[in-house]
Formats: C-alpha cells, structure tokens, sequence
C-alpha cells in the first residue's frame, strides 16, 4: 500500500471517525471508561514499573487501548491510561521519549507516515520495513489479522441482487460493475488504490463514479440510499453491521496493509508484557474487531467494559 490511501487522515486516519467518536469520547472523558485525571499531552513519565497506554483520538483506538491495557492489568502489570491524545504525529513524539509505553496502530498506515514512499507488498515486508524505520527505542509487536482499511463495500440490494457475500471477491465484479455506480472521496477517483487500481487489477469498469467524502456519512448514506450501489468504506465501520453492507475480499491486497499492531517503547515493556499484547493480537480478527466497535459506537456501550468481556470471553482478561 503506498501513502496515497492515508494521505487525507491525519492519525490511523479515519474521516467520519471525529463524528463516531464523539459521544464514545464524552462518556469516556466524564470517567466511567480507562481516562483517568492525567492531561493526555503530559510528558511525564509513569513512575515505576507502570506501563502507560496511550490511544489517539477515535473510538476504535479507544477501544483497543483498553484492550490492551486489560490484557496487560490480567498478568498483573500497572497500567495507566492516555487516552484520546490524538494525531500520530503528536502520540509518535510521546512514544519516543517514553511518555506512552504502548500504543495501538495500523502497520501499513504508520510505514506510509515513516516512508511516504515505501513498497508494502506483503505483511511480513511492511512490519519489517517498518521497525526498521522506527526511532531505535521503539519496536512493533505482532500484528492481528484485524484491519481497518479502505474496501469496495456494497449495500444489501446489491448482494442479494447479485448474489454478493462475504466470500466474494472484488474479481466477482468485473460482469456486475458496469451497472453499479461507485461512490467514494474525490481523490479515490484517481488513485492507484481506487478505481485505476480496480480496473487495473481486477479489470473493473464502472457504469459512473459520484465523488462523495472518505468513507463518511456521506458515502455511507449514499450506499444506504441506493444512491451508489458500492462505495469505499472502512472494513470495521459500524455501518456494515447496522445497514448489512457486504465488503468484497481484496485477495490482491490493491488496498494494502491496515493490521492492527501495537507500538511500543521497547524498555518499557516487559517480555510478559510483550506475551500478553502478542497473545491478543493472536485472537483479534476483523469480524471481531467490527462486533466490537459495534458494540461501542451503535449500542452506547463503556469501551472499558466491552474490552474486558471479550478478553474474557477469550481467555486473555
């Protein structure tokens, strides 16, 4: 994946994410979650052997620092929280000097922000082209099959129309895409991964494209409205769940790599630490990763308390 398809997010970077985000944020900001009395932009290092997790300002990276710092409180380590800090460039900066010990992230988003330029032709190379590029005291754990990247989503008329399931690939378009109307941000018009790389790769012609906005509420009003009958949405958008939407596999990885990993500064982190961030990696998957955001963002639920009953229901909590 190169930089262009994260180039208009300013942190994992998730358009819409703000709007998602805010009443998760307001409950968790009056305390019932993982924020705590600290400033979140306090460089003050945790004393002791306290391990800090810190998360950016969106709902889904709420979510996995709870999860990680849950993990880690279940092995008996201190954990303190600093949550909802917010762009990459400002939480990279804490992790460097020691402020955050861990730190949820998107490994293909954070090579292209290390290396606008980078090559990610598989997970194995982006990981470790990715450490590579990292400031020496950090290091990234062991990345989950959990991602959260753009995809060709298409609304639940569509699939029954088409006969379109989870199963099916973007390759199952190419006889039905010149009577869909594709509907995304303006720049995914013109982007490798976009519609040049789907026609490119998978040899897709759609009837028209409507320029929308980046997997927000525009474009998932428009795929809800049968105004566009496939759309550019973000593979744990809660939306998928609500509208029944059906994201087409990508098995040529046109849209690169998003798995969910954790950043860590590496003296910070003992090696049961590391064992117990590796081990929920292990068990999260991008089904599981949307029921949970679900859970938060469409049922209203404590991100805290949904971390803890899926750690749970595990064997990691």
């Amino acid at each position: 994946m190169t930089s262009n398809a994260h180039s208009s997010r300013s942190f994992r970077n998730h358009p819409g994410a703000a709007a998602v985000a805010l009443a998760a944020m307001t409950a968790l900001l009056a305390g019932c979650s993982s924020s705590d009395d600290t400033d979140p932009l306090s460089e003050d290092k945790a004393a002791g052997d306290t391990v800090v997790v810190g998360s950016n300002n969106f709902a889904e990276s709420i979510l996995l620092a709870d999860i990680y710092g849950e993990a880690l409180k279940a092995k008996d380590i201190k954990v303190s929280y600093k949550p909802n800090i917010g762009s990459r460039e400002t939480t990279y900066g804490l992790l460097k000097n020691g402020s955050i010990t861990v730190l949820p992230e998107y490994n293909g988003s954070l090579l292209a922000y290390l290396d606008a330029k980078a090559e990610q032709k598989s997970l194995e190379a982006v990981n470790t082209e990715a450490k590579a590029k990292l400031d020496p005291k950090l290091t990234l754990l062991e990345s989950s099959p959990a991602e959260d990247k753009d995809s060709v989503t298409v609304n639940a008329d569509t699939a029954k129309k088409y006969n379109l399931t989870a199963q099916s690939t973007l390759a199952d378009l190419k006889d039905i895409a010149p009577e869909l109307v594709l509907g995304g941000s303006p720049e995914f018009q013109t982007r490798q991964q976009g519609m040049v790389g789907l026609e490119a790769v998978y040899g897709l012609k759609f009837k028209s494209f409507k320029a929308l906005d980046a997997g927000g509420p525009l474009t998932q009003a428009a795929l809800k409205k049968n105004t566009v009958q496939a759309a550019d949405i973000f593979t744990t958008d809660p939306t998928i769940t609500k509208e029944k939407f059906v994201v087409l596999q990508d098995p040529e990885n046109l849209f690169g790599f998003a798995n969910v990993t954790p950043l860590v500064y590496k003296s910070g982190l003992s090696k049961e630490g590391v064992d117990a961030l590796n081990a929920v990696s292990a068990k999260l998957d991008t089904k599981t990763l949307l029921d949970l955001d679900s859970q938060v963002q469409l049922e209203s639920k404590d991100p805290l308390d949904v971390a803890k009953a899926w750690l749970k229901s595990v064997g990691l909590g």
